[in-house]
This record gives C-alpha cells, structure tokens and sequence, in this order.
C-alpha cells in the first residue's frame, strides 16, 4: 500500500476518523502490489517468520522488485526489528513510529475495501485457519515442548524402582532357600540375578564360569561356598520358574536405563536450565507434582521449596510447630552435599534461583542452559562462603569478579573409632603383672610406715601414765609415813640428876 496524503498522518490522535469508511481509507492509501500465498503452511511461515522478526524469502524478493524502484521514499514497518533487518539486508530507510501503529490498525480494519476481488466469507475462514496455526506456533505446541512426557516418564520411572525391589526381594529369597550363601556374598542385585539364570542349581557353580559377571576373588568365594552350602535341594521345575523370574528382572533393569535416558533428554529439551539446576530427577518430579512447566513457573520460591512437605507444612501450622525447610529439593546435590546447619539456607536459596529458571524456560524463547549455570555458580558460590565462614563476594557487579573456581566440599568427615569397641586390654598381661606388683610394693611400705607411726604414738601414751603411777606411790608413801609420825607417843625428854 501507498500513502497518498501524508499531511493527514501527521494528526495521529484523529487518524482513525479518515479509516471509519472504504472510500475515506482509499483516499488516503492505495494498494500497489499484492501478492497470494499458495497455501496455508506458506502464509504461517511468513507470518512466524513476521513474529521473530526475521526476513522471510518472499518478502525480500517482493522488497527487491517494487520498493528498489522507489528506494527514495520510505517504508513504514510495524516492527522496529524487522525495519532493521531490512535496512541491513535491503538498504532501505525504514520508519517506525504511533503514526505508523495507527494507520496499520485503520488499514487492518478497511481490508476488505481495500484489497478487492476477495469475498467476505473466504476472508474470515484463510484468517480464522492462520490465526489457529498461528496460536499453536506461539504456545509451542510441539512434540518437544510437550511437559506431558516427563510427567509420565517420571510417575513410571517411580513404579518401576517399586516393582523392581519386590521382584528381587523375592528372587532373593526364593532362591536364598537352594543357596542361601550367595546372597551375602553377591551384593548387587542384577548380577546376583543374571548368576542365578546362567549358573541355575548350585551344583553347576563348579563347573560353570561367571567370570564376565563377577570378579575373579567374587567367583572363588561363591565356588567355595556352593560346595559346602547348607541349602535345600529343589527341582528343576522351581530353578525354571526361578530364572523366569530373574528373566523379568533384568528385563525390567534395562528398560529403566533406557527410560532414564528418555527423561534426561527431554527434560533437557524442554527445561534446560532447571535440569542444570537441581538435576533432571528432581526437576521432572516438580514439574509432576506442580502438574505441568508452566504451572511450575506460576509459583512463588517460597512454593517450590516447599514442594512435596505439604503434609508437614500444615501439620506444623496445626500444631504451632517449626515449618518444614524443604521438600522435593531437599534431593537436589546442592543441598545434599552441605551441612546439616546449612541446608536450609542453602535450600532457600536454591528454591529462589531455580524459580527464576523455571520461568525462564517455561516463558523464554531461548533454549540455552547459561541461565541455570550462572544461578548454580551462584549457589555454590553462596556455600563455599557457608562452609568456610568467609566474607566473599557473591556477585560479579562492581570492582570484584565473582569467583569461578570448581565448588570442592570440605566438611568434616567423622570417622568411627573401633578402638572403644574392644574388650580385649590393649596392655601386655607381663607389663601389666608388674605394675600391679610395683602398686602392691608401694602400699605395702606405706602400710609399714602407717604401723611405726601408730606404735610411737602408742609408747608416748603408755609412758606417761607410768609417771602417773610413780607419783601417786610416792603421794601415799609420803601420807603413810605421816600417819605412822602422827600415831607414836610423844617421849619426855631425860633429866639427869647428881
């Protein structure tokens, strides 16, 4: 189309009343070329093509052919991106502006008056068919955008795991009755089953190699212990019925690999970034438990790291209790690999950085994992600076770069002393035998010393009583003397005479 009276474009605000008829829009614009697309897949490629803003092959020829004539006026474009596309590709001056969004609405409402020759009913069906292809195109309705898939690869990845332990708990124990000593030696459960089916009675073991199964010292010991086994003897039909069985299991093994690498692939076709994020386990059982991708990315962080507790969650706010810290993303290697102090940082901070994601890649048009990767250097970032009590820098704005070295878990690892474990006296019984002698010395002399102490204080005491005694004897000897004076009569002295 033509612009014929630009001064009328001038007036953006009243550009609408000269659109309100087909003769007033025909005098202001007038169709030039018209082109027809072949069939609908045609117009939906030029149409997606409009939308990405890209140039499509039939537009730049048609460019080529009419507005090289008149390279010196310029071409009004409803999007300034692909106005810069074709100024690069086509060199031509490109406007755009509200006055070019106007006269697009009016020349979007008279079509019809404008572009002649096309029945009314036609019009509407080619648009209604476009605007459905359309639609699907912009809601990427593809078979690689499906988030059904991983629901469903998940929810079955899950029954199998369930259906392959009851199956090798009953192997396991149905054959444990035969041969009850090769289930602690063989520990794995699919090599333990594709023994049973190879090898089959227990009498065969000796004869038989299961050297591609198990390792060379493994095989000596099942032989050994298949010779003096203590088991039940059995018929072929139960053996029989025992390898079906480990048929199924090993059957089932395999498939599950192979799912597991159906779901890796798709969750990284259809969330790239969440699967660099928390892991494609996790992620694909989020987006199971939220329902779909997008309704995933239409909850808060608070929501996803809650995802999967909500049992906990409301039983705590019933009981006025602590809240849980985690759910679903509780499994995530990041929270796993940290300390039990912290996890629910850690957590937290996953949950904020993997909703980010989530609506990146549910909302995004871009299908990298850069996104995922940053917000996980991020994480870990954040955990290095946890586990060392250090002040980094976590971002990479301002002066200091964030760091990028490889997050290396340096926790303490406790490791059990058996040493408190023993009873046995991790002393010598000879060097024990002396010092219990060098004790019974010891007190011995100590007794004899405590003895002669006792036996002085003993002959100080007895002394001196004795000196009691001695004057007590003297006092009465003393008094009988004095009684004996005191009874003899006086005698008159002599008086001689001459």
């Amino acid at each position: 189309l033509q612009v014929l009276n630009e001064r009328k474009l001038q007036e953006v605000d009243s550009l609408w009343k000269e659109f309100e008829t087909p003769e007033k829009a025909n005098k202001i614009v007038k169709l030039k070329h018209f082109e027809k697309f072949q069939d609908t897949t045609e117009a939906l490629a030029a149409s997606t093509a409009l939308v990405e803003g890209k140039l499509s092959k039939n537009l730049k020829k048609i460019l080529k052919k009419i507005v090289a004539k008149d390279a010196h006026e310029q071409l009004a474009v409803a999007d300034a991106k692909l106005g810069g596309v074709i100024k690069d590709k086509l060199n031509l001056s490109c406007i755009h502006s509200p006055m070019v969004t106007e006269l697009m609405r009016g020349i979007r409402s008279q079509i019809e008056g404008l572009v002649t020759g096309l029945p009314s009913r036609e019009m509407a069906a080619m648009c209604l068919g476009l605007a459905h292809s359309l639609s699907r195109y912009k809601l990427k309705f593809s078979p690689d955008k499906v988030d059904t898939m991983i629901i469903q690869a998940i929810s079955l990845l899950d029954d199998l795991d369930k259906e392959l332990n009851n199956y090798i708990m009953r192997c396991r124990e149905w054959y444990g009755w035969h041969f009850p000593e090769l289930g602690k030696i063989i520990t794995d459960n699919l090599a333990y089953c594709k023994c049973v089916r190879k090898v089959g009675d227990r009498s065969n073991f000796a004869s038989s190699d299961v050297s591609d199964i198990l390792p060379e010292e493994i095989e000596a010991d099942v032989k050994a212990a298949a010779e003096i086994s203590m088991g039940t003897e059995v018929s072929e039909e139960d053996i029989s019925n025992i390898i079906h069985l480990c048929d199924q299991v090993i059957e089932i093994s395999e498939y599950r690999t192979q799912l597991y690498d159906y779901l890796k692939n798709r969750m990284m076709a259809i969330a790239p970034n969440l699967t660099v994020m928390v892991g494609e386990l996790v992620g694909a059982r989020l987006i199971a438990h939220a329902g779909s991708l997008l309704n995933l990315a239409k909850h808060p962080a608070s929501t996803v790291q809650l995802l999967g507790a909500e049992k906990a969650l409301f039983r705590a706010l019933k009981t006025k209790r602590d809240t849980p810290k985690f759910g679903l993303i509780y499994h995530a290697s990041l929270v796993g690999q940290t300390n039990t102090k912290n996890k629910g940082k850690i957590s937290r901070m996953l949950a904020a950085k993997t909703a980010l994601t989530v609506r990146y890649d549910a909302l995004g048009e871009d299908t990298s994992a850069e996104m995922g990767a940053e917000n996980r250097l991020k994480v870990e970032t954040r955990l290095r600076v946890l586990e060392e009590r250090g002040i980094r820098r976590i971002s990479g704005t301002g002066k200091a770069l964030a760091r990028t070295d490889k997050y290396q878990n340096r926790s303490e690892i406790k490791i059990f002393d058996p040493s408190g474990d023993s009873t046995l006296p991790a002393v010598s019984k000879k060097r024990k035998i002396q010092e219990v002698d060098e004790q019974n010395t010891e007190v011995a002399v100590k007794a004899k010393k405590f003895k002669t102490e006792i036996k002085e204080e003993t002959t100080v005491e007895d002394a001196e009583p004795v000196k009691k005694k001695k004057k007590k004897r003297d006092k009465e000897k003393q008094a009988e003397e004095e009684e004996v004076l005191s009874e003899e009569p006086p005698t008159s002295p002599t008086i001689e005479v001459r």
